[in-house]
């Protein structure tokens, strides 16, 4: 299996060893892809039709954790359907993966891959956030984030988008979030609304969804 490294500008000093002290495999998922596996879409309030789940998304495709390697799937090239990335290295996504795999129970960076494609360079075709803040109100609950939902263009019309957010939504149930929260521009308002998402009154377009708790 080989090892991916980062660069001495980016991580700073190694061991003498010159292995560096975070080394990780490309084969590193950002979390336990178990637990994708585990959601129960029974319970899931979003409906598809045909029913896909995390677990059963349709023929080729899979859902799963962000992968170290995924920086040569697409994943980079995916979020600038999205908005403007700017210029991201290898040496930088490999850094900020590290620093969130440091974070266990934070960052649910989740992503759809085509198994079939031939084209690899492209093979991450959705993708989606949850990030997860400990609070001290609601007797130290969690509060879920759904950000950056991206689904490539060329997919869509496959309830990929939904299948995506459901995934995040199930997540956050899963670590017995209070509610998960989104920001969105106004044309994606109905989309969210559809989802079980609500307006927040007098707070732009940000909106909401409580979730009931349950816990791994």
């Amino acid at each position: 299996m080989r090892i991916v490294y980062f660069s001495t500008s980016e991580m700073g000093p190694v061991h003498q060893s010159g292995h560096y002290p975070d080394a990780m495999t490309e084969d590193d998922y950002l979390y336990d892809p178990a637990i994708v596996q585990r959601l129960d879409f029974s319970k899931c309030l979003v409906k598809f039709n045909p029913q896909i789940s995390a677990a059963y998304p349709g023929p080729g495709m899979r859902v799963r954790p962000l992968k170290a390697s995924d920086y040569d799937r697409g994943f980079v090239r995916l979020l600038g359907q999205l908005t403007d990335i700017g210029e991201i290295s290898r040496d930088a996504f490999f850094r900020r993966f590290a620093e969130m795999k440091k974070c266990p129970n934070t960052y649910f960076v989740t992503v759809i891959e085509d198994t079939v494609t031939s084209n690899y360079a492209s093979s991450i075709i959705g993708a989606a956030t949850l990030v997860i803040e400990q609070k001290f109100i609601h007797g130290c609950a969690m509060r879920g984030r759904l950000e950056d939902v991206v689904v490539n263009d060329t997919y869509r019309g496959r309830q990929l988008g939904k299948l995506i957010v459901a995934t995040i939504i199930m997540l956050a149930r899963e670590f017995s979030c209070y509610k998960i929260s989104l920001d969105c521009k106004d044309r994606l308002i109905p989309f969210y609304q559809s989802l079980g998402f609500a307006l927040e009154p007098g707070n732009a377009n940000s909106m909401t969804m409580r979730l009931p708790r349950s816990s791994l």
